[in-house]
């Protein structure tokens, strides 16, 4: 370094101060230099002993493999040895074990028989029957076990029954001894007669004369309970309590119970009542039934008992819980139906009195809440009892539909005779008030003369809306009476009442549009008289429905005011009802007068006596017919609608009679001469079958107005001039279509009637050509 400075230095590349500091790191750089000598002689030694660590490591890893490789030959195969060897003395240990507890349940099991052995000796019932309970479970246990098959089960499950058997035995001995039922000889024998016979002996208390070692009552029930038969031996003594006193005591008023309390038993009999209602009022009944559960509750029914796992308070029970259970819902049926219905008021004005009916019913259930008979939330009697407006509504509903069924169902030809001025025989309606809508719907008022004044000249007769003089049935008289009385109750009801027996009506004449023509349909159909009376019963009711819910629009102050209550829906279809049947009996009738009028041989021959006969039979026979449907509808049909079914069956007589004889091709003198007879014997005969009234000169007015009725009569009549006129006459009596011929024939039928009467000549020619 010194001699690279010299050289630069002598060369003059490096001044002074560049030299100075040259020369300044040189020395520093060997410096270094020398230091990194030192650190590599201290290196070396150190890299030995690494290295010889790692020939050590080498040596140490080849001992590993082959002491890897000794355990993999040798010790694994001693291992799985000893790992099968202690499975299976695992395996023997559990056996060991499973066999020590089966022998443990099996030394419990006997024990505990024999326990129970002893303790049935003794008559200790509930630990027998706890003993035997604690078997049953080590049983159980045992049964349980699965893989574990011992044919001693079989026959520890045979000695388990025997012995239970045996105790369930001994304790329905004591349940016998305890309760003694007498019963009447006649078992299945529900009267009062029988029933008094009944006799309930409870034997509860020990006897003082007899060791105080006899079980009590509560120790029999208590084992029963834990055997689990308590439940079946209660549901008997249930049912006969139902059967044999507290039935009884609810349908026959004349029983009344008597409790006898002797030394050693207590009994509990009837006793009959010579002067009895024939229904007990729902107090007098809650009062003996109240009585039978005191003297039960005393000597047999308030005895705890334990009842694990019902999920009962503590678990514990009262017998009386446990037999209310069992025949409450049963007894409270037979309640309502038997007491409370019938105790529910048939009239409205009856409904406040029933009170005494709810306080009664509510007491009766608090009575028997505190024997603990029912539970608290029980409350079905008093539920049925308060909702009595309910039940009023559907007696009353059920009274009135079935009263009605019996009127529809009844005779229809007892009639009884119906006049504009009828009304229906009802109690007088109450005064609806003077409200506003007594103020808008003011009835016109009647003026001295009987019209009613209608605010202008005009006036009407009091009769103009009324229904014509008829006869109806007296069932349906009393039909629309009973609705008429229906909807007057429903006025003094409730809301929800008074809606109900507004359907119930409604019902009513739904069920007679359903049931009478079905009921009655082979006399409708055979019977003419019938038939008309079914048509004045329809719109006899079609004219009441009409202002029925008017009426009582105003007198109620529920919601049938609100203008709902209206029949007027129903008019329409019971109108077509009656005329559908009448109208039916019609086609009948003129079916029978044409079958009676083909047997008249066309009327054609009349010179031939035997035709003229057959033809002089059937008019008779057709005019015997129109007087006999006169006489059954006679003051029977209204005045009108008697003419007008007259008229229309006489007019189809002569519509017939015309129309055969028109068509006629053949006419000679001889048999125009008896075919005008015959017409004749119809025109004179025929009016007299119009007989409306009974009162024979008042029926001359209708048979004087006979061509009203009968369409064809003039036709009729202008059939006979022309029977009997000549060529001429007939002719006057066309007068060019104009007179009084024409109006009744045609053309055609003139020509026709010319042809067959006249020979063909030139007259004949000239009277045709002066037909058009």
């Amino acid at each position: 370094g010194s001699l690279v400075v010299a050289v630069l230095a002598h060369s003059g590349r490096l001044d002074k101060e560049h030299l100075g500091a040259r020369v300044g790191r040189l020395s520093r750089r060997g410096e270094v230099c020398a230091m990194i000598n030192k650190k590599y002689s201290e290196f070396l030694p150190s890299m030995q002993s690494a290295e010889d660590l790692v020939a050590q490591v080498e040596g140490l890893a080849n001992n590993i493999d082959l002491l890897k490789a000794g355990i993999e030959n040798e010790v694994q195969r001693d291992l799985n040895v000893a790992v099968a060897e202690f499975t299976e003395l695992k395996q023997q240990l559990e056996r060991d074990t499973l066999v020590l507890s089966v022998l443990k349940k099996l030394q419990e099991f006997d024990t505990t028989v024999r326990e129970c052995n002893s303790a049935l000796l003794e008559k200790q019932y509930v630990t027998a029957a706890q003993q035997l309970e604690k078997a049953r479970s080590n049983l159980r246990s045992l049964e349980s076990r699965r893989g574990f098959e011992l044919k001693i089960l079989k026959a520890l499950g045979t000695e388990l029954t025997v012995q239970t058997q045996n105790l369930i035995y001994h304790l329905g001995e004591e349940w016998q001894k305890l309760i003694v039922w007498k019963l009447p000889p006649s078992k299945g024998s529900s009267s009062p007669e029988a029933v008094v016979l009944s006799e309930l002996h409870l034997h509860t208390l020990p006897p003082q004369d007899e060791d105080a070692a006899v079980p009590p009552v509560a120790a029999v029930l208590q084992a029963l309970a834990v055997l689990g038969e308590l439940h079946s031996k209660l549901k008997d003594f249930g049912q006969l309590l139902l059967q044999y006193m507290l039935k009884p005591l609810i349908s026959h008023p004349s029983l009344e119970p008597v409790p006898e309390e002797q030394p050693d038993v207590f009994i509990l009999r009837f006793r009959s009542q010579e002067l009895a209602l024939d229904e007990s009022s729902p107090m007098e009944v809650f009062d003996k039934i109240k009585l039978v559960f005191e003297v039960l509750h005393k000597h047999l029914l308030n005895v705890p008992l334990e009842q694990p796992g019902e999920g009962r308070k503590e678990g514990k029970v009262t017998l009386a819980e446990l037999l209310g259970e069992l025949i409450w819902e049963e007894l409270s049926d037979c309640l309502i139906h038997n007491c409370l219905v019938s105790s529910i008021p048939t009239n409205s004005s009856k409904l406040e009195q029933y009170k005494e009916v709810i306080e009664s019913t509510e007491e009766f259930e608090k009575a028997l809440k505190r024997m603990q008979f029912l539970k608290e939330d029980t409350t079905a009697l008093l539920k049925y009892a308060c909702n009595v407006d309910s039940h009023f509504a559907n007696k009353k509903c059920q009274d009135v539909i079935m009263a009605a069924r019996n009127l529809m169902t009844s005779e229809i030809h007892n009639t009884v005779k119906i006049t504009p001025d009828s009304s229906v025989a009802l109690t007088e309606l109450s005064d609806p008030g003077s409200g506003d809508h007594l103020k808008m719907h003011r009835p016109s008022s009647l003026l001295h003369n009987g019209t009613v004044n209608l605010g202008s000249e005009s006036r009407l007769s009091p009769f103009t809306l009324c229904l014509p003089s008829c006869r109806i049935s007296c069932s349906v008289q009393q039909l629309v009476e009973l609705a008429y009385h229906t909807l007057l109750e429903a006025t003094a009801s409730t809301d929800v009442c008074s809606v109900q027996l507004f359907d119930c009506v409604r019902n009513i004449f739904q069920l007679f549009y359903e049931v009478v023509p079905t009921y009655h349909r082979e006399n409708l159909q055979k019977l003419p008289q019938l038939a008309a009376i079914h048509h004045n019963n329809c719109m006899y009711i079609a004219h009441h429905l009409l202002t029925l819910g008017h009426q009582f629009r105003y007198r109620s102050s529920s919601v049938l005011s609100h203008g709902a209550a209206t029949f007027v829906d129903l008019v329409p279809g019971f109108r077509r009802l009656g005329m559908e049947c009448f109208l039916a009996q019609m086609r009948v009738q003129k079916g029978e007068i044409l079958e009676r009028l083909s047997s008249a041989r066309n009327f054609s021959n009349m010179d031939d006596e035997e035709n003229y006969c057959a033809a002089n039979k059937a008019i008779k026979q057709v005019l015997h017919q129109l007087r006999r449907l006169g006489m059954v509808w006679q003051d029977v049909l209204p005045v009108n609608v008697y003419c007008k079914a007259m008229g229309a069956l006489l007019n189809t007589a002569l519509a017939e009679i015309v129309t055969r004889i028109a068509a006629l091709e053949d006419i000679s003198a001889e048999d125009a001469d008896r075919l005008y007879s015959l017409c004749r014997i119809m025109v004179e005969e025929g009016p007299q079958v119009f007989t409306p009234l009974l009162e024979e000169d008042k029926n001359k007015k209708y048979q004087e107005e006979v061509p009203v009725y009968v369409q064809k009569w003039m036709t009729f009549k202008e059939l006979m001039i022309i029977l009997q006129a000549n060529l001429q006459e007939i002719v006057d009596q066309w007068a060019d279509g104009k007179g009084p011929l024409a109006e009744e024939f045609s053309a055609a039928e003139v020509k026709s009637l010319i042809r067959a009467l006249f020979q063909n000549t030139e007259r004949r020619a000239a009277a045709l050509a002066k037909i058009k």
